[in-house]
């Protein structure tokens, strides 16, 4: 039985690091963003006001953070390999960590210096985006582009798995279904007040009704209706992040993998249900299938690569890359501990 979380001060530890009741919380956040207090205390063993209570200051601290984005299908999503000119991989990451398309970045140690995730609304304006504009930056030496074909788990999809399962499964919501055919240019269509709320849930997912309309100029009803309808079409995800350094999680390692093209789709549906998995994506170019992982250490990549080896023979992995720091997680810059700082509004190129 987990922990119920503690209504008296904070129990984290002198390091700072988050602690087993923390973590509840966030599982119960990452199973349902928006659900109301009482059923996350409920969930978690205490009243709806020693929850909110909490969450507030985890969220104040940068500790854990819950942000609404375009689903994943409504774009064209790419991941580019930046290789950097000796002394300039710092100057490098802060300009790219500046560009609204660009959600995603991590420092590595490989073939290259930055792992970097990137939106755009088709392939024309990722390459432009890409070529031209981080390309042409000062201290870039080279870009490597991997287009995703199918995402087959992200971010949102992933769980802390301090809560225990039954009631994780009873908070979640069932899972809008994927649209057939959404493509990026369902963005240009988007009504103004609909991009609006996005940005307001794009820095703070748990906003009310109340403070939406206020922050987008419409009234709590028009709010509340806007939103419930793109929550049921799946044109918005929430996503409840944390400090995975301050977690235990210390070690992101990112492996790019070939696979039978016919076992393909099956394969990468399988690898994203891991425990460890944060992202799979069939992707373009010879290493079909791009997983990254989130581990307690090094040492536990060997453990997880004998696991992938046992599960999918028919899968190969053709290079690993270990990722030294995150620098941006969507659209959210973090500190050298994995804390959310500043939030860049996402947009596309």
């Amino acid at each position: 039985m987990q922990e119920s979380l503690s209504a008296e001060g904070d129990s984290r530890d002198s390091r700072g690091r988050l602690s087993e009741t923390d973590l509840v919380l966030v599982d119960a956040l990452q199973s349902a963003p928006r659900a109301p207090w009482n059923r996350i205390g409920q969930a978690t063993g205490v009243d709806a006001t020693t929850a909110a209570r909490r969450w507030e200051r985890l969220r104040a601290g940068g500790l854990a953070w819950i942000t609404a984005y375009d689903a994943p299908e409504a774009a064209t999503l790419a991941y580019v390999e930046i290789g950097c000119r000796p002394g300039s991989v710092d100057a490098v990451s802060a300009a790219v960590a500046g560009l609204p398309w660009v959600f995603g970045i991590d420092v590595t140690a490989g073939d290259f210096d930055l792992f970097v995730s990137v939106a755009a609304a088709d392939l024309t304006h990722l390459g432009q985006a890409v070529h031209r504009v981080i390309g042409g930056l000062p201290g870039v030496r080279s870009t490597r582009i991997r287009v995703a074909v199918t995402v087959f788990g992200e971010g949102a999809d992933w769980r802390m798995r301090a809560l225990e399962p039954a009631l994780r499964t009873g908070l979640a919501a069932s899972r809008p279904p994927q649209r057939p055919g959404h493509s990026a240019q369902s963005l240009a269509e988007q009504a103004p007040e609909d991009r609006a709320l996005k940005a307001a849930l794009g820095e703070d997912g748990r906003m009310g009704y109340t403070q939406l309309g206020a922050a987008t100029g419409m009234s709590e009803h028009s709010a509340r209706r806007r939103l419930q309808r793109m929550i049921r079409t799946g044109n918005i995800s929430f996503r409840c992040d944390l400090a995975l350094p301050l977690a235990g999680l210390s070690t992101m390692v990112i492996l790019r993998c070939t696979v039978p093209y016919g076992r393909l789709e099956a394969t990468g549906s399988a690898v994203a249900r891991m425990e460890q998995v944060r992202m799979c994506a069939s992707v373009s170019g010879p290493q079909n299938l791009l997983i990254s992982v989130w581990l307690h250490g090094l040492s536990g990549v060997g453990p997880f690569e004998t696991s992938l080896a046992e599960r999918f023979p028919e899968l190969e992995i053709r290079d690993r890359t270990v990722a030294l720091r995150s620098v941006k997680r969507i659209g959210w810059l973090l500190d050298t501990e994995g804390r959310a700082v500043r939030r860049v509004p996402l947009g596309l190129p």
